[in-house]
């Protein structure tokens, strides 16, 4: 029996394709939507026996390993960090999704979210898996920083409870900014909703990605999350209307004070001279 075995980790938000092809040689001009593959003529001098493996990365930062053991995943991930693409999380195993592809020619196709079992192992197999398991890392990743978001915003929504409400116009903007790059990653990088190319050529293709991506529930987690995102959106909206009215009324309070001052100045100055003549 023949078997695969898939690893998918994320090592950044996103990953320069086109300075790794150069690199390597690779003479195209890759768009949002493709991979970039590496196969065992690309690998030689970085890995050992490199015919069983291969290597798919993406834009929104996934890497998929095919056959590696952890130590040449290193291997790879050090030498690609060397080329400088923008990987600045060496220790690329936080997000982590494990698959295998197993052949049995004489066995009963099968399908889960662990792994597959197929008659014949073909390339396109290798490519929707690959795709489906760097888009999945991708949205660990998503739904790990948005929860950490959310833990900060509690803070902040605690201090309102208490009448206070401590957060600054630059931690709003950062709040913002996190919210808005979450739509971006979810939305254009990892683009969960779009099928490969192959799909539209091959229908085998086709049906495995969408039972890969029933399986692995991406378009279920993908609605949770572009939930959470306009909930996060909404909030921080709130905190800026709070923040401006807090600005507002300092400075009615200090237009008060000014005006304060200058009718004391006025008595004072016609007091002085009063008091003179």
């Amino acid at each position: 029996m023949l078997q695969t075995e898939f690893k998918a980790i994320v090592l950044s938000n996103e990953i320069d394709l086109n300075k790794i092809a150069q690199h390597f040689g690779i003479d195209r001009k890759f768009k949002w939507e493709e991979s970039l593959v590496l196969h065992s003529v690309n690998l030689q001098g970085i890995v050992q026996q490199t015919d069983i493996k291969k290597v798919y990365i993406f834009y929104f930062g996934s890497v998929v390993f095919l056959n590696f053991q952890h130590h040449e995943i290193m291997d790879v991930i050090n030498y690609i960090q060397n080329i400088g693409v923008g990987i600045i999380d060496t220790n690329g195993f936080k997000y982590v999704d494990e698959y295998k592809i197993e052949s049995n020619p004489t066995g009963i196709f099968a399908i889960n979210n662990e792994y597959m079992v197929t008659g014949e192992q073909a390339e396109y197999q290798f490519d929707i898996v690959s795709t489906v398991l760097a888009k999945s890392v991708a949205l660990d990743k998503i739904e790990m920083d948005i929860s950490y978001l959310l833990d900060e915003i509690e803070d902040v929504v605690n201090d309102l409870h208490q009448g206070k409400l401590a957060v600054s116009d630059e931690k709003l903007a950062k709040m913002s900014a996190s919210i808005l790059g979450f739509k971006l990653s979810a939305v254009s990088y990892i683009m969960l909703l779009d099928k490969p190319a192959i799909t539209w050529n091959n229908e085998d293709a086709s049906e495995l990605f969408d039972e890969l991506v029933a399986l692995f529930e991406l378009s279920e987690r993908y609605g949770n999350n572009r939930h959470k995102i306009d909930t996060l959106m909404d909030i921080t909206e709130v905190f800026s209307g709070l923040a401006h009215a807090k600005r507002g009324t300092r400075l009615e309070w200090a237009v008060i004070i000014l005006i304060l001052i200058e009718i004391v100045l006025s008595v004072f100055d016609l007091f002085f001279k009063h008091k003179v003549l």
